[in-house]
């Protein structure tokens, strides 16, 4: 497999145009109790804003901020109860770091643009619309960048939801047809995330990982990957998520050989490192 070219991308965060001419990474800011990896580490203001200083110190383009966990078996909380948390979340984060970009991590069109209104930039999806009617509308009214992941079921059934005849062309028909509902409601920026990890075994991510570039190559759109200490590392390696940071690097260098723009990650120092390595090595 020849190694793919980064193409710069670009959106627009409330009418001021951001550029990425390097891959893109997006710092996980995880404001939950339950969260696999980090969950109940960042539920106070002082250790929010801690970590945020603390990744985009070490590069951070994007803060991806989640109040409800979406791990295998996970219930998501209810919609007003995700909105007080982001909202309050966003507003202290504007407050300290006026410049940073902030994605709010929400399947549910309330929160969304209840932290829209507060002052974050860009809705990332794990629903990809499908967990709730109104995101599509939503996003087009707000008119933010938009991130589609894809997922079958919700987090607490998607295990359920495995196999693929070919996991490529069933991520590429799901992707074009929600494309095609997007644009015909006036959305401009939208990003996509292969779903690593969402109703997917173990095999069928190493799969996808193995045929990324095809995904890449289809679509215009930037691919987000969010690998990150994922049970796709820690499985096959005997290990706990704790031990999985070598193996995330190792998997987020493939994803960025194979065409990925957005690396999303717990570790933004290596995660940064691993871009600054690849681009290095691809420069002509």
């Amino acid at each position: 497999m020849d190694i793919v070219d980064f193409k710069p991308f670009s959106i627009v965060v409330h009418g001021r145009l951001v550029e990425y001419q390097r891959p893109a990474v997006m710092g996980i800011l995880n404001i939950t109790d339950d969260s696999f990896y980090d969950g109940g580490r960042y539920r106070d203001a002082a250790a929010m804003l801690d970590r945020a200083r603390q990744m985009v110190g070490e590069g951070a383009d994007i803060i991806d901020v989640g109040a409800s966990s979406s791990r295998p078996g996970a219930t998501l909380i209810p919609p007003d109860e995700e909105a007080r948390r982001l909202t309050e979340a966003v507003r202290l984060l504007r407050g300290e770091l006026p410049e940073v970009v902030i994605s709010v991590d929400t399947c549910y069109s309330f929160p969304a643009r209840a932290a829209i209104e507060a002052g974050a930039d860009i809705i990332n999806d794990i629903g990809g619309g499908t967990l709730d009617e109104n995101m599509f509308a939503t996003v087009a009214d707000l008119q933010v960048p938009y991130i589609m992941m894809h997922m079958r079921g919700t987090p607490s059934d998607m295990q359920q939801h495995t196999g693929y005849d070919d996991i490529i062309d069933d991520l590429t028909k799901n992707f074009s047809a929600r494309l095609d509902t997007l644009y015909r409601l006036g959305v401009k920026d939208v990003w996509l995330d292969p779903g690593f990890g969402f109703a997917k075994t173990v095999a069928e991510n190493h799969s996808l990982l193995r045929r990324l570039d095809e995904l890449c190559t289809l679509f215009r759109e930037p691919v987000l990957v969010g690998l990150s200490r994922k049970s796709m590392i820690y499985k096959p390696l005997g290990i706990t998520p704790d031990q999985a940071l070598n193996g995330t690097a190792v998997l987020d260098t493939m994803a960025l050989e194979r065409g990925a723009r957005i690396l999303r990650v717990h570790d933004v120092k290596e995660a940064v490192e691993a871009v600054n390595l690849i681009t290095l090595n691809t420069e002509h």
